[in-house]
């Protein structure tokens, strides 16, 4: 199963490849690479695909936090392609999970979650470099992600290995360092080193002894730390609620939604009408190919 960052990689094709206008003046660079890249998943041997998208930037976090990301900064070339991504995609045969009141990353973690629980389903591969999707990652390795860029696949390990802490303890890790691309700045005082090793012993923020002295493991600047945690300790957990997954967003009702079938009847004229016929083709020929 694999379950694709769609924002992401939008994001991601609209900076690695040229522009591209229409005769009607749309921006479709970004699109036409996206949908490219996943018939390239399909032709490497994928069969059940899911894309998040955030149909509306904004999401409940707005409301929990004033200087949560909004899409304020987003270039309008890059930004007038997000609805028409999901057009495409969808013709294309993939399943499309639009979030409006959640995020992508929520889509993700809910769907990994849903199909892993289905005995069919061997392993599930969120499929985006996004640290906070580390949280999803399971002991078993039923669920893991994977950094298509770097062809990088990142298990609970590799997880611990990068980040100091284990998936679990990962909202709570950004919860005190912060996270600069979501817009939520974590504790002053509070970096990498610090939080990985109190959290790889205690777990969770509020399972941190308040006095200093109590703690069984060394941190520079200790006291100082403890303090800060106590006056900022309810910003803390806001910020741990943030980068939290919602595991209950909507996503898809089973497995069999994710099996990619082919694509639609209109993709052949919606894939010329932004200057792509090859994609037509391609998809048609793994459609023809049986996958």
């Amino acid at each position: 199963m694999h379950l694709v960052d769609g924002t992401y990689e939008l994001f991601r094709y609209h900076f690695a490849l040229p522009t591209h206008q229409t005769a009607d003046g749309r921006h479709t660079g970004a699109v036409r690479g996206v949908v490219g890249s996943l018939l390239s998943l399909l032709d490497d041997g994928a069969t059940h695909v899911g894309v998040a998208t955030d149909h509306v930037i904004e999401s409940f976090r707005n409301e929990l936090y004033e200087g949560y990301k909004d899409g304020s900064g987003i270039e309008p070339e890059i930004k007038s392609q997000f609805d028409l991504l999901e057009e495409v995609l969808e013709s294309a045969g993939f399943c499309v999970m639009a979030m409006i009141e959640y995020e992508a990353d929520d889509a993700l973690g809910a769907a990994a979650r849903l199909v892993a629980r289905d005995p069919r389903v061997e392993q599930v591969m969120i499929c985006t470099p996004d640290k906070d999707l580390g949280q999803c990652v399971t002991a078993d390795g039923r669920i893991v992600q994977y950094d298509r860029r770097k062809q990088l696949l990142i298990d609970r390990a590799a997880v611990i290995d990068k980040f100091g802490v284990p998936p679990e303890s990962i909202p709570d890790y950004l919860g005190l360092v912060g996270d600069t691309a979501d817009g939520f700045p974590g504790l002053p005082g509070w970096g990498a080193k610090s939080a990985s090793t109190l959290l790889a012993r205690y777990g969770h923020i509020e399972d941190i002894p308040a006095a200093p002295g109590q703690w069984d493991v060394s941190v520079r600047g200790a006291a100082k730390l403890a303090k800060t945690l106590q006056d900022h300790f309810d910003e803390a957990l806001l910020f741990r609620r943030i980068a939290t997954i919602e595991y209950d967003a909507p996503t898809v009702g089973s497995v069999d939604e994710l099996e990619w079938r082919g694509p639609g009847a209109d993709f052949e004229a919606l894939a010329v009408s932004i200057d792509a016929p090859a994609l037509s083709e391609r998809a048609n020929a793994l459609a023809q190919r049986g996958l």
